[in-house]
Parts: structure tokens; C-alpha cells; sequence
């Protein structure tokens, strides 16, 4: 796919925002609509005016925005100006940091702040907020200041960042290499059968809606990452259970898309469906109680609780704990207590 569309002789060069190959079984269908399940925070008014500017493409050529999308289309989505995630502004935003040295630092993230720009979220990251509090972070693989890992916008908990460059190619390789330690706590729709197992299952892109993952098994398994995440309930209460993750690997949406895939959606992730009532009764008074669960955790219920990793320096084995926000612990309150009355 060429980056510049157009002949030898203009200068500016358009730069790639977007870029998606169209699935096999698509049904015929105008690429306003397409975009909208593809471009995170993209309304329709946006996409079409994003055609009448001439910056979507199928196949190399402008299209309109009722150009009807066909398999193998290749669409990109381009723009005069890079996209906003390379153009880092540094912002007083306050960060709670809960150990640092020269070396590196952990912070616990609150739920709804994001982890770096990307489309949509161009300001008020935790990106943002280090590279105004801390100069000269590295740069990762993406070119992301000091980011070793990352948890979703809606996840609270811990990470840590790298200060240096030696700290950042240390870090990052024992996430690589599946040695340092992330346990979150999550709270599941459903009574899970087991105390204990293992997840398996490659993640990849969800064909259908680019915004989620899916996991893909058997002959399709290599449209994913290989993906294992170990469980364990802490507690059971009633209609939710609440289970404690570790992560072997670190995909995108790991415990929301695994969870998911064994029949357990995460409580309120409404990105995977689990903001409806996926167990229970019908009884409209059960429907209140949840709707009240749901305005006192309005995010998916996932904290990243441990974090452990070995110092790039001193080689010392740390292990940080995070302790489970307030949102969560309201929400599991009133589970238990419901729970508790059902059982009486």
C-alpha cells in the first residue's frame, strides 16, 4: 500500500491513521457505516466529512462515503498531519506514585485515565502526565516515553515505567519472557464451576468490530497471539464470582476477552456485553439491584492488584500491591449482601 497517493510532484505526504483489510464473508456495505465499527470515537458525521475531504481510500483510490465495502478491500484512512498519538504534549496532571528510584517507578493508575494517546484520547494520558514529571524517559519500541506495559483506560492498578534506557530493555524483556508477576482482581458474571484453571486460546482482532479481541482456536488460531491467563475464585456471590487473574502473557483485553470466552464477562464491561444482565432472575426488583451495582461501578470490574518484576539493577525480586479501589469493593459489598439474603 504506497503512502503517497497522488503524484510525484506534490509535497505533503499523507500519513496513515487507520488501515484494515475487509473480511472474507462481508456483506456489501457503505463504508460510513463500515468505519464506524472500526474508528474508536468516530461518529458517522465524522467519517463522511473525512470523505468529502478525500482522505479515505479503498484499494489506493478516494472513495465517497457510500462507496459500499467488498471482501479483500483494502482500506487506509489518511490525513496531511501525523496522527495526534506521535504529538506528545507534556501535562500537569498529578500521578500516584507508589515506589520510584533512579532506576525506574510504579504507579497506580485510577480507572478512565488512559495509558497513552492514541485515536480519540490525544490529551490528559498517563503518558501526558509522566513526561511532564519525569525528563528524558526512554523510549519503547512505539516510541512511548518509559511505557514497559500497559492497562486499559477502565482498569485501575499498577504499573511500572522505565527512567532509563537500560531499565526500559530489561524490563521489557522480562515481560517478554513471561517472568514478572501481574495478578489482577476481577469480578465475573455467573457461578464459576471451578476454583481453579487455566485459560488458553490465541487473541486476535474480532473480525467483525476492530474494537474488540476474540480468541480464535483450531485451524483459525493463527489469526491470534497465544494467550494464558490462570484464575482463581476468591469468592462466590451468588449470580457473580469474584476471581483473582494471572497474567502469563499480556494481550490486549487478556482477562476481558478469556473471561468472556469461558462464559464469565467481566461485571460492567460493556465493550464485551457485560453491562446487561447476563445471570439471574427477572425479577424487577434483581433488575434495580444490578442497575444500582452498575451506577456504583460504572467501568469494568478489574484492578491490576500485584505487580512483581525483578530490578534491572540491584537484580531484587519487587513485589507492589495495590489496594482494590473503592468503586469495587462497594460493589462487591453489596453482591455479598444480596448473596447473603438469598441464602437466609
Amino acid at each position: 500500500m504506497p503512502n503517497i497517493l497522488d503524484s510525484s510532484d506534490q509535497e505533503d505526504e499523507l500519513y496513515e491513521h487507520y488501515a484494515f483489510k475487509v473480511e472474507k464473508g462481508q456483506q456489501p456495505l457503505r463504508i460510513d457505516k463500515y468505519l464506524m465499527n472500526f474508528v474508536e470515537n468516530a461518529t458517522r458525521n465524522k467519517i463522511q466529512a473525512a470523505a468529502k475531504d478525500g482522505s479515505i481510500f479503498v484499494n489506493g483510490n478516494v472513495v465517497k462515503s457510500n462507496y459500499k465495502v467488498k471482501p479483500n478491500d483494502q482500506i487506509t484512512v489518511k490525513f496531511e498531519h501525523p496522527p495526534h498519538e506521535h504529538l506528545l504534549v507534556a501535562e500537569d496532571i498529578p500521578i500516584t506514585v507508589v515506589y520510584e528510584d533512579d532506576d525506574l517507578l510504579v504507579v497506580d493508575k485510577p480507572a478512565g485515565m488512559v495509558v497513552h494517546p492514541g485515536h480519540g484520547n490525544y490529551s490528559g494520558t498517563l503518558i501526558n502526565a509522566l513526561i511532564y514529571h519525569f525528563e528524558n524517559l526512554p523510549n519503547n519500541s512505539s516510541n512511548r516515553p518509559g511505557l514497559v506495559h500497559r492497562i486499559d483506560k477502565d482498569t485501575s492498578g499498577l504499573l511500572v515505567v522505565a527512567k532509563t534506557e537500560e531499565a526500559m530493555a530489561h524490563l521489557s524483556n522480562q515481560f517478554a519472557e513471561k517472568t514478572s508477576e501481574r495478578e489482577y482482581v476481577a469480578l465475573v458474571w455467573g457461578n464459576m464451576t471451578e476454583d481453579e484453571g487455566t485459560i488458553e486460546g490465541h487473541i486476535g482482532r474480532h473480525p467483525k468490530n476492530r474494537l474488540q479481541n476474540t480468541v480464535y482456536e483450531g485451524d483459525e488460531a493463527y489469526k491470534g497471539k497465544p494467550a494464558v491467563t490462570h484464575y482463581k475464585v476468591i469468592e462466590r456471590l451468588g449470580y457473580v464470582t469474584l476471581v483473582s487473574c494471572k497474567l502469563e502473557t499480556g494481550r490486549t483485553h487478556q482477562i476481558r476477552v478469556h473471561m468472556k470466552y469461558i462464559g464469565h464477562t467481566l461485571f460492567n464491561d460493556e465493550r464485551y456485553g457485560g453491562e446487561k444482565i447476563l445471570k439471574g432472575t427477572t425479577f424487577t426488583k434483581y433488575k434495580q439491584f444490578v442497575d444500582n451495582c452498575f451506577k456504583v461501578l460504572p467501568r469494568q470490574a478489574l484492578h491490576a492488584k500485584t505487580l512483581g518484576f525483578e530490578h534491572p539493577t540491584t537484580g531484587k525480586f519487587l513485589r507492589f500491591e495495590s489496594e482494590i479501589p473503592e468503586d469495587i469493593q462497594q460493589c462487591i459489598e453489596k453482591w455479598r449482601h444480596y448473596a447473603k439474603h438469598q441464602d437466609s
